[in-house]
């Protein structure tokens, strides 16, 4: 990589965690492009050398979220719901969980940029991803009727989802422990896994 292209990509990356301090201090819309390039010790020109928008900030800080999400998943998802094992669906699950803390600061800034329509397109293609890739591990199993399949995959994944909004906001309510033994017997129920 060239001098000027590692020079680039330090902006493009400066840009990016200034916007997310400034979506987490003084919120999504209040935020404005010329806060971020102030921030980054840098122009509004340079800035749109980069972005087109606030709004493409906000679509590629959740690309981040999606590198951090799926770079843990070993074995991926398709293959864990494939499996049939519980102890493979909690262990996914409980990476999941693990993983909300380093994820806050971009899903709160999302869910205020959520009437952006890339941002709301960026986190429909997130949720039908991951139904799609579990859908995929039932399919592989053969595991209920095919009718189903899909439904069970949407209800699963937003239970995780609605989970996740709920400790942005509020923590555990109820000990995170508990919360992963009940949400891995609801997965289990949903996706015709039997205990191992």
């Amino acid at each position: 990589m060239s001098l000027r292209a590692a020079q680039k990509q330090m902006t493009y990356e400066l840009f990016l965690a200034k916007a997310l301090e400034l979506f987490g201090t003084k919120g999504y819309a209040a935020t404005t492009v010329d806060d971020i390039a102030t921030a980054a010790g840098s122009t509004r020109t340079t800035f749109y050398l980069h972005f087109s928008s606030k709004a493409e900030v906000m679509s590629a800080l959740l690309t981040k979220v999606d590198r951090i999400l799926t770079a843990a998943d070993d074995p991926t998802l398709t293959t864990v719901v494939a499996s049939g094992s519980r102890a493979l669906l909690r262990q996914w699950l409980d990476r999941k969980l693990s993983q909300w803390d380093e994820i806050k600061p971009y899903m709160t800034a999302s869910y205020q940029a959520a009437h952006e329509p890339d941002v709301a397109a960026t986190t429909e293609q997130w949720f039908e991803s991951a139904v799609t890739d579990m859908t995929a591990g039932l399919d592989q199993a053969g595991r209920l009727d095919p009718q189903r399949r899909r439904i069970r995959c949407v209800l699963a994944f937003g239970q995780l989802e609605h989970m996740s909004r709920r400790y942005f906001s509020l923590g555990w309510r109820t000990p995170r422990q508990i919360c992963l033994e009940e949400l891995t017997d609801s997965w289990c129920h949903l996706l015709d896994v039997h205990e191992d």
